[in-house]
């Protein structure tokens, strides 16, 4: 049975329409949703990145949906935002990403009755994105990885040891409770427990990429903290379609704030070029 809980109020940008909440993947889970122009139009779904929430995302579903009329499905994974929590002491299995990809997000597309969606993943949501993707789900015409992990780096884990340490200020931790509530523990260290777990070091899925046939637009900083330009040769490498890239000079892990105006074009050139035609 699927927990229950109750929407955290928590800051919302002004683009926002109204949450509701869902069982997907065995969790309660709170969801934004936008409908598409006409039923037989595409869905957008975004997945936050290891810290994320839908509030995160700020106005990028909005922009993106509107100017595509693509309906839009914005959602707090299990143990973030207004989300079902994550209880001390915040350990998510070794394979949660794989879970979320195998369970989640069919459940996502069955709760909507979604039957063409494109996945716009960032960081650990790239991730998730592409390892859905590979399992084969037709409903699923593209994907968007940002900034997606295939395999653990050291250059990683570092910056991850770096900002463990941030949060013992007590800073990060107030910052991160504008969008996480009272959820905020259980994002930050079901998110830092499991990437320092050591039985993660291990953690690669080029092999399983190889079973993706739809379009993809990989996205990636060259400064960015948590990831070097080898996971872009690699997502290349391991995928048999023609993959699509936008590296970007001088931006770090979130390009779709930090070059914002770059990354929607692209994205949107994407969509229109290789989802719809």
């Amino acid at each position: 049975m699927a927990e229950t809980v109750t929407p955290q109020p928590l800051h919302l940008d002004k683009s926002s329409t109204r949450y509701r909440m869902i069982s997907a993947g065995g969790h309660c889970l709170r969801v934004q949703w936008q409908k598409p122009d006409n039923v037989n139009s595409f869905t957008l779904i975004f997945l936050h990145e290891g810290l994320g929430s839908i509030t995160q995302w700020k106005d990028i579903p909005t922009v993106l949906g509107e100017t595509t009329g693509f309906g839009t499905l914005n959602y707090d994974r299990f143990g973030y935002g207004g989300s079902a929590p994550l209880t001390a002491p915040y350990n998510r299995p070794i394979n949660s990403m794989q879970i979320e990809a195998r369970d989640t997000i069919p459940d996502l597309l069955d709760n909507f009755d979604i039957k063409r969606a494109v996945l716009f993943g960032h960081s650990d949501g790239g991730t998730i994105a592409l390892l859905a993707a590979a399992a084969g789900d037709q409903r699923i015409k593209g994907v968007i990885a940002e900034a997606a992990h295939l395999f653990v780096e050291g250059e990683s884990l570092n910056s991850i040891r770096s900002v463990h340490n941030e949060w013992a200020t007590g800073e990060l931790r107030k910052r991160l409770e504008r969008h996480h509530g009272d959820n905020v523990d259980s994002a930050f260290f079901g998110w830092a427990n499991l990437w320092l777990d050591p039985a993660f070091a291990s953690f690669n899925i080029c092999e399983e990429l190889g079973r993706i046939t739809c379009p993809v637009l990989a996205i990636q900083g060259t400064k960015d903290m948590y990831g070097t330009l080898r996971q872009i040769d690699a997502i290349k490498k391991s995928i048999p379609e023609v993959v699509e890239t936008l590296i970007l000079p001088d931006c770090g892990h979130i390009p779709h704030l930090e070059q914002r105006d770059i990354v929607v074009k692209r994205i949107i050139t994407f969509l229109r070029t290789r989802i719809q035609c």
